[in-house]
C-alpha cells in the first residue's frame, strides 16, 4: 500500500502509480469535496495544494506526490467551515450551482497564503479557474473580503423576462 500525506493525517491507497491524483482522493480515500471538470486541468474544479502549492488533481499522478509532502484538500482547510475565505464565500454569496466552489476557494486560499493582500492585477493572475455561473466579481470580493481589505458593493445584474406581451 502506497501512503499519502492528506489533511495532516497519512492515508494508504492502492491505486496505479498513473491514476489521477483526483481519483485516488474521491473513489479511494472518500474525499469527494475535490471536482472533476474537465479531465485536462483547464477548469480548475479539481485544485488542491500540494505543499501549499495550487495544482490540479486531475492530471498530476499520485505518484507525482513524493514521500512526505502535504496534500490538503477542501476539507482539510478549515473542517467546520470557518476559514476566512469560506465565510466570505458566504458572505458575498459567491456560489451559485456551487460546482467549482471548491476549486475556487483552493486557489484563493494559495493566493492569500502568497500574498495576503492581493491586487485585483493578482487576483486576476492567481484565479484561473472557470465558474460557468460567473461569479466572478463576487470571488474577487470574498478574497479581498478575506484579506481585509474594504469592498465595495458587488453590482450583480438579475435579468426579469416579463410575460406579458407587448
Amino acid at each position: 500500500m502506497a501512503r499519502l500525506h492528506v489533511n495532516g493525517r497519512v492515508l494508504e491507497h492502492d491505486a496505479e502509480p498513473d491514476t489521477p491524483l483526483l481519483w485516488v482522493l474521491r473513489e479511494q480515500l472518500g474525499l469527494t469535496g475535490t471536482k472533476y471538470g474537465c479531465g485536462v486541468a483547464q477548469c480548475g474544479s479539481c485544485t488542491v495544494h500540494v505543499d501549499g502549492a495550487p495544482v490540479r488533481s486531475c492530471v498530476l499522478p499520485v505518484s507525482a506526490v513524493q514521500p512526505g509532502q502535504q496534500v490538503l484538500t477542501i476539507e482539510g482547510l478549515a473542517p467546520r467551515g470557518d476559514h476566512p475565505l469560506q465565510k466570505a464565500w458566504v458572505a458575498n454569496d459567491v456560489p451559485q450551482c456551487g460546482y467549482c466552489q471548491s476549486g475556487m476557494l483552493m486557489a484563493a486560499a494559495a493566493l492569500l497564503k502568497a500574498k495576503p493582500r492581493p491586487t485585483d492585477a493578482d487576483i486576476d493572475a492567481a484565479m484561473t479557474n472557470i465558474c460557468r455561473c460567473g461569479t466572478y466579481n463576487r470571488v474577487r470580493a470574498a478574497i479581498k473580503q478575506a484579506s481585509g481589505q474594504r469592498v465595495a458593493g458587488v453590482d450583480v445584474i438579475h435579468v426579469v423576462r416579463s410575460t406579458r406581451e407587448a
